[in-house]
């Protein structure tokens, strides 16, 4: 997806890739909290950040709004960065520290002769993460991300992509967005779990970021009605698990109005 690992963790399985303004971590630590994620071989979205301007303040607030506490993880010498529980099993991180000083630079050494800023394909940036829900659940965690992140539901006729299904949520800062999709009917009477399912990756150009791509091996979905266009492009599942979602974006032009 031409993210390059820049930096390893000092004490614990874990890399840092980057590439753009896109931070993603992999790891495959055994998990030492209850109720997380444990490493398998099939990839999942384990959890995601929030940027915030106070995180232990965030931190304290959601837990005042009823958000579920998660255990602190942190050794020795490393940051203690704040987290509630999310969907499944997934974690929801509050950092505060991103601006000259970042979270990374205290857990984790840099790779050696490794560019630590690599340039995005095609100006990638990060648009959004798709939710898997329950069946008539999405009133509840409409709400949830409502009280305690300032989401706020979009209007069906707004959409990105390629694929309509499910609600839009806004974030505060409205550079973010939250897709909650329910099982169709179908599937509505199945046991399933609700999951982070994949990652939204913004960009002006959605076909030459697919052509890049492909370069390096990603293979996308091609049916009568999901294949790659102007508005987006949907990869198959990466290693098994994880999906990725092209979405135009032009920060400046495709912003809703209010």
């Amino acid at each position: 997806m031409g993210f390059r690992p820049i930096a390893r963790h000092r004490s614990r399985e874990v890399e840092l890739y980057r590439q753009g303004s896109m931070n993603i971590i992999v790891n495959s630590q055994a998990a030492d909290v209850p109720r997380t994620v444990q490493p398998d071989e099939r990839p999942v979205i384990s959890a995601f950040a929030v940027r915030v301007r106070d995180a232990d303040y965030a931190y304290h607030r959601a837990l005042d709004l009823g958000a579920w506490e998660m255990p602190v993880r942190a050794r020795a010498m490393e940051l203690n960065i704040p987290a509630i529980h999310g969907v499944g099993d997934s974690l929801i991180y509050f950092v505060d520290r991103h601006d000259e000083f970042s979270i990374y630079d205290v857990d984790f050494r840099a790779i050696p002769t490794v560019d630590q800023h690599p340039p995005a394909i095609a100006g990638m940036n990060f648009f959004g993460i798709v939710q898997y829900i329950g069946a008539d659940r999405t009133a509840d965690w409409i709400e949830f991300y409502r009280q305690i992140f300032g989401f706020a539901p979009l209007p069906d006729r707004v959409r990105f992509g390629i694929l309509p299904k499910g609600l839009l949520l806004q974030s505060p800062c409205r550079n973010f967005y939250l897709q909650l999709i329910e099982p169709d009917d179908m599937a509505r009477f199945a046991p399933g779990d609700e999951h982070l399912q994949r990652i939204g990756l913004g960009t002006p150009d959605v076909i030459g970021a697919v052509a890049e791509l492909e370069k390096r091996g990603i293979e996308f979905l091609a049916t009568e009605k999901v294949h790659s266009s102007d508005r987006g492009a949907l990869t198959k599942p990466v290693l098994g698990g994880v999906m990725f979602e092209l979405v135009h974006a032009d920060p400046a032009a495709d912003a809703p109005a209010a």
